[in-house]
């Protein structure tokens, strides 16, 4: 073998190769030795396991910060979920201590400060979506919404609400307390 310079000798590092087809080009058909080329595949496949058991290992501790801050949001929000109810709730109460602190207050006072805060409550309760099951006499019986709490006789078809016993509530399209309703019988 001669030295030739622009040629690498056969044991060389395989790390200088980049893949086999590098080393092919760089040796002749005579000093193309199969030990050179398993070293230099070797060292190729060893850099891309390196490089993608980093891209693991970054993708796994970004999803791990992301199911934390996931997980701390949703605390969060449990946390604070009635925060805003709780807050358009506050004037209501202060309305209620102010009527206690009158002393000598007229029947129609209380009576009149009642409707008022009663007023802002329901208020409240709207902006939160808190809204009222109040059926109509002669409306259709619906479980979903109305409890019924008797049969009675009465001029309504059957399966109609005759009267409303106690208002119920829903929250964002979900029933909080079904109406409390008495229904008409079949005749």
């Amino acid at each position: 073998m001669t030295d030739n310079p622009s040629k690498p000798q056969p044991d060389a590092p395989a790390a200088q190769y980049q893949s086999t087809e590098d080393l092919a080009a760089s040796q002749g058909p005579q000093d193309f030795d199969p030990l050179v080329q398993a070293q230099a595949e070797l060292a190729t496949l060893q850099a891309k396991s390196a490089d993608l058991a980093d891209q693991y290992l970054r993708a796994k501790a970004d999803a791990e910060n992301a199911r934390r801050r996931a997980e701390e949001e949703i605390s969060k929000a449990r946390k604070f979920a009635v925060e805003a109810f709780a807050d358009s709730l506050l004037p209501v109460a202060d309305s209620l201590e102010a009527g206690l602190i009158i002393q000598d207050a007229t029947a129609d006072q209380i009576r009149e400060g009642a409707q008022a805060t009663l007023r802002q409550l329901l208020a409240a309760l709207e902006r939160n979506k808190v809204l009222p099951i109040n059926p109509t006499p002669g409306s259709k019986f619906d479980p979903h919404q109305h409890q019924a709490i008797s049969v009675v006789p009465s001029e309504f078809d059957a399966n109609t609400i005759v009267s409303v016993l106690q208002k119920g509530y829903s929250i964002a399209d979900r029933i909080l307390r079904p109406a409390l309703v008495t229904v008409a019988a079949p005749k």
